[in-house]
């Protein structure tokens, strides 16, 4: 049912529309043929499956015929031993006769070896201890062994009797007196305390294998290889035995021979192997312990670990059996204990960055030494830090990227207290007494520790990695500030008004923060260079030549965004004073009030109080622009007093008089200040065309307006309108005139027209 739905389903989608139609038949056609390959990859499939079936079946008939044919064999092999016994008469009686004279034979060799035990004990003693006296060369190594071995021979023989014996009072042969009143057992404790002591020669000689290759006692290792080689054999033969014991009891039991032998591994080739793992252990150990002291010498603290393989290369592999292959085999255990080593680290969570870079770069090192030494990386497994590189190296970036991240959050966390509670202790002065903040140096510091560590990777995935961070931390700040002004000024912008008490030490701040931006990024050839510089100076030289365009990018907008903050600082600090000074002042412009008091003189004379105390500690570079911003922001709200309750000119009142009056007591404020003067004086010429649109005839109206929006393009109608609706005799037919001649010229600065001040005149 769900074959039939499913083709259903793709026939519906190939024939979506009606003219799919005519694709029917060759849909057909396309479908018969890949059915036909289909068909014929199915019988080819099906004809090697049969062919595989029938050998296999083949195999299996051969198989239960040679089968057949041993039974047979057998059976036979049986039949003539049974013909045989009934062929010789007296059969049984000469069978035990014979077995009575192997069994008197096994005694008499038995009686021999027991009684020459004690002199080859004393023998191999003394063997021991001349060797004791030179452990470098161990001449008798060989003689003891195979002196040892035949008593261990004898031994188990001796206990294999014992344990097999049908007579239960044979158990008490081993607590038998011999001549010299010792006992069987205790030549056989005895044995095995020289056993312990050979083992003990042969441990030490393992250990200090290395070391004898480089001394050149090629004697000494040879010596220890033909030792351990044949107790190898050995011992596989008592796993043979032991695995045909397990599984062929009853066969193994019948045949003597299979029995006869060591009984139990004695694993001197696991010593051996375990030997230089314990080795390698115990360089390790000592490799810890200075990887936790100074990781930048991890591969000079791995010197013995290549100098032992290139021994094992050049001075061993002539002296040890070829099919151990001791190369691969040191070098299979010296690679799991670095693989152990080097993970053991990794995952450990109190790593530190060093370390973690030390391991990142060693890994690489590692694979070209070993490969210098003839062992290729794919004969290397595991790999020696799991592939985990890539892992470590964006942990070890995230590593410094979080710490530059919490540095700076808890930079940012301080600033912003100590701004929310204008905190004056955490300004001060340079040595030009500019105002700035404690921890504008912090944070560029900060940085700059921080891009020395990920420099130290040599990495420069690591180092952009980091740079990326930083250009975020630097841009988050920026946000911080724009947004703590912008609430701060905010509370100021409400009917209630903000705290005036701390008006002045807000204000500090606002000018300490306007500086600290315009430092980051303004040129003094006399000074240090500015932070942004030389940061981008830095990560220039540190990173790829991929990511070059992306530090341009970032560098421009930071730049930027610091420009933008210090002008965003001045114009709040501008904001702020009108909202404070001058928020009673201005609804009196161009009203009756206006008439009788010098408004704007009480403005400059603030104006002059403000310049007095701040341009002194204002960082030189916003000096014009403060002065410039001052006279912008005076302008635009007096254009816009046309929108002041009770704002009216009439033809009686010295109106014009008044604005010639307020105009020259703002040049007198500024004509002190020789280089921006020109340009407040050229700004301000805008009130002419003001008092041209006040004074002008109706009729001549329209041609007056048409020609100030000419000169500014930006100008908006709604301000025209509030000041045609200002004139005593305002008709509301010129404004309809007026309208009708902005509609048509629909100038904008869009169009590529510089802005003006009107931009800003509502």
């Amino acid at each position: 049912m769900n074959d039939v739905q499913s083709a259903r389903a793709k026939l519906a989608e190939l024939l979506r529309h009606p003219e799919d139609l005519d694709k029917i038949a060759a849909l057909k056609a396309e479908f018969t043929r890949k059915k036909n390959a289909i068909d014929l990859q199915l019988r080819i499939g099906l004809k090697e499956q049969l062919e595989v079936t029938q050998a296999g079946m083949n195999s299996i008939l051969d198989g239960q015929r040679t089968v057949n044919q041993i039974k047979e064999e057998m059976m036979k092999i049986d039949k003539l031993c049974a013909e045989a016994q009934n062929m010789i008469q007296d059969f049984p009686h000469i069978n035990m006769v014979a077995q009575t004279h192997r069994n008197f034979e096994q005694v008499e060799k038995m009686k021999r070896d027991i009684d020459s035990f004690p002199d080859r004990l004393d023998h191999l003693e003394y063997l021991l201890g001349q060797d004791d006296e030179d452990p470098a060369n161990q001449p008798n190594l060989l003689e003891i062994h195979h002196g040892l071995t035949e008593l261990r021979d004898i031994r188990d023989l001796a206990m294999d009797q014992i344990k097999n014996s049908e007579d239960a009072s044979t158990e008490l042969i081993e607590n038998l007196t011999l001549s010299s009143g010792a006992t069987v057992q205790d030549y056989f404790n005895r044995l095995d305390d020289i056993i312990e002591w050979f083992d003990k020669h042969i441990g030490e000689a393992c250990l200090n294998l290395i070391e004898l290759v480089q001394a050149g006692n090629d004697g000494m290792v040879v010596r220890l290889a033909l030792v351990i080689e044949e107790e190898e054999k050995q011992d596989k033969k008592v796993k043979a035995l032991q695995d045909a014991q397990r599984e062929y009891k009853d066969l193994a039991s019948r045949f003597k021979s299979i029995a006869s032998g060591p009984k139990e591994l004695r694993g001197y080739k696991e010593k051996f192997l375990k030997s230089i793992e314990y080795v390698c252990q115990a360089h390790m150990a000592e490799v810890k312990e200075k990887f936790q002291a100074d990781p930048d010498k991890l591969e000079k603290s791995f010197r013995w670990y290549f100098n032992n393989l290139n021994t094992v290369k050049v001075g061993m592999q002539d002296l040890m059996p070829k099919k151990w292959k001791i190369l691969r085999t040191y070098c299979s255990i010296y690679h799991k204990q670095m693989h152990d080593f080097l993970i053991e680290h990794i995952e450990d969570d109190s790593l530190r960055p060093p370390q973690m870079l030390a391991i990142i770069s060693w890994a690489d090192k590692y694979y070209e030494k070993m490969t210098r030494l003839g062992v290729p990386e794919d004969q290397l497994s595991p790999h020696v830090i799991d592939n985990r590189s890539a892992d470590l190296v964006r942990e070890y970036r995230q590593n410094i990227v979080r710490a530059v991240e919490e540095w700076m959050d808890r930079i940012a966390t301080n600033d912003r207290q100590q701004f929310l509670s204008r905190d004056d202790s955490a300004l001060e002065t340079d040595e030009n007494g500019v105002f700035r903040t404690k921890t504008l140096g912090d944070s560029w510091r900060v940085l700059s520790e921080n891009l020395a560590v990920a420099e130290t990777s040599q990495r420069a995935d690591v180092v952009e990695g980091v740079v990326e961070a930083m250009f975020r931390v630097l841009s988050t700040r920026q946000r911080m500030w724009q947004s703590l002004l912008e609430a701060e000024l905010a509370k100021y912008n409400t009917p209630a008004g903000g705290d005036l008490d701390t008006l002045q030490s807000l204000q500090d701040w606002i000018i300490a923060i306007a500086n600290d931006q315009i430092s980051c990024i303004d040129v003094d050839i006399e000074e240090n260079q500015p932070y942004l510089n030389v940061f981008e100076r830095t990560i220039t030289s540190l990173v790829s030549p991929a990511f070059l365009p992306t530090i341009e990018s970032q560098i421009n907008t930071l730049r930027e965004g610091y420009l933008d903050l210090g002008i965003a600082c001045i114009k709040t600090f501008i904001q702020l004073i009108f909202l404070t000074d001058f928020k009673p002042i201005l609804p009196e412009f161009f009203t009756p009030a206006w008439y009788a008091q010098k408004r704007m003189s009480a403005i400059t004379t603030t104006y002059r109080d403000y310049l007095s105390d701040y341009l002194k500690v204002l960082h030189p570079g916003l000096q014009d622009f403060l002065l410039a911003e001052l006279s912008d922001e005076l302008l635009v709200h007096y254009l816009s007093s046309v929108r002041n309750k009770s704002a009216k000119f009439r033809r009686a009142d010295p109106w014009t008089e008044k604005i010639k009056d307020d105009v020259l007591t703002v040049f007198d404020a500024f004509r002190a200040f020789e280089e921006a003067y020109e340009d407040i004086r050229n700004k301000w010429r805008v009130v002419q065309d003001f008092v041209r649109l006040l004074e002008s005839d109706k009729s001549s109206l329209p041609a007056v307006y048409e020609e100030i929006k000419r000169t500014y393009p930006d100008m908006q109608i709604s301000w025209v309108e509030a000041v045609l609706r200002a004139r005593d005799d305002f008709d509301r037919s010129v404004l309809n005139k007026v309208k009708a001649i902005a509609a048509e010229m629909s100038t904008s600065v869009g169009n590529g027209e510089v802005e003006t001040i009107f931009a800003r005149v509502k």
